[in-house]
């Protein structure tokens, strides 16, 4: 099994290097891609060095799964390069998520959905993936009619600048920003470009995202994106308006049961979920299962994920993982 990663040296990168190590994905050699900048270099995999190469040296290595994670527009080119030459391709950007040609995949949600014959598969945005492994088995039990969710997103989603951004700022040092305004001790209600609605480019991605792997269009969702000073994960306050009324302790049960998804919820014992609870985890975490009192049917609940592991790397490994064990690859 020959395994390609493209942005091998960024920060999402290196989690999917940790995250395939730490999974045991069947990697018998590896073949890291990176920009010209960085073509020579080495970085270590599982105790063992290689060299990062250009994307034409990788394409000629013929990998069997390239698994991206180097911005839109190096995957808008690269990726059909890979494509053509026959390798599976699982992109991390946003370049691919709503092309109706193309699979927007969360396994623990609609992995059914792939065939051997998807050669570029899209790794859908870090919030949307944490909540839909939430909402899906909702979905299944009580028909969702309308999301309302609000983000409180980690800096490591915007990448190293923002990291270095905000332990600067901690320490009273000067340097370049990631940020438009300072990030510690604040929280800037823009994530992405604003768009002509009002809305910014990623409360537009959790908008159509969530419609398309769950797949049900009749799904309306409505979100609100914050960036905060936090390092380990994003967190989501998420209120959901279901078609039909639920039983909490049912909710908890379909939740604890559900793949992926680990029930925190213990108010009594101040057990709920935060970005510390979820670093460098895999699952995604649930808390503050309560009902709203205001309307009938409708639940409030707080979510948080890893946004590098189960946000990015981890997904992505979990779809060459399904490839592998269907025989796809």
């Amino acid at each position: 099994m020959k395994v390609a990663v493209v942005g091998a040296t960024g920060l999402v990168g290196s989690k999917m290097l940790q995250v395939l190590a730490e999974r045991n994905f069947p990697v018998d050699e590896l073949i890291p891609v990176a920009s010209e900048r960085s073509i020579g270099k080495e970085i270590t995999f599982k105790n063992k060095s290689y060299k990062i190469v250009s994307a034409a040296d990788a394409i000629a290595a013929k990998p069997d799964i390239a698994i991206f994670s180097a911005g839109g527009s190096t995957s808008l080119e690269l990726a059909p390069q890979f494509a053509a030459a026959g390798i599976t391709v699982i992109d991390n950007s946003s370049a691919w998520r709503m092309d109706p040609t193309k699979k927007l995949v969360v396994p623990e949600v609609n992995a059914a959905v792939l065939t051997a014959a998807d050669k570029i598969i899209a790794n859908p945005n870090c919030s949307t993936i944490q909540m839909v492994v939430v909402l899906k088995p909702l979905h299944d039990k009580y028909k969702i009619k309308r999301v309302v969710v609000s983000t409180y997103q980690s800096v490591t989603g915007t990448g190293v600048k923002a990291v270095t951004q905000l332990m600067n700022e901690r320490r009273g040092i000067e340097g370049e920003m990631a940020y438009k305004y300072p990030i510690d001790m604040n929280a800037i209600p823009h994530i992405d470009v604003f768009l002509e609605n009002g809305y910014t480019r990623e409360e537009m991605k959790m908008v159509l995202e969530t419609k398309k792997i769950i797949g049900d269009d009749s799904i309306q969702v409505t979100a609100t994106c914050v960036r905060i000073p936090t390092m380990g994960g994003h967190s989501e306050s998420v209120n959901i308006e279901f078609e039909n009324d639920f039983d909490l302790d049912e909710v908890k049960d379909l939740l604890s049961k559900a793949p992926g998804v680990v029930v925190k919820d213990d108010v009594a014992n101040f057990i709920y979920p935060m970005p510390l609870t979820a670093h460098d985890k895999d699952d995604t975490f649930v808390g503050r299962i309560r009902r709203d009192e205001t309307q009938p049917n409708t639940l409030n609940c707080w979510i948080v994920s890893d946004n590098l592991r189960k946000g990015a790397a981890t997904n992505a490994v979990q779809i060459a993982e399904y490839l592998v064990e269907k025989g796809m690859i």
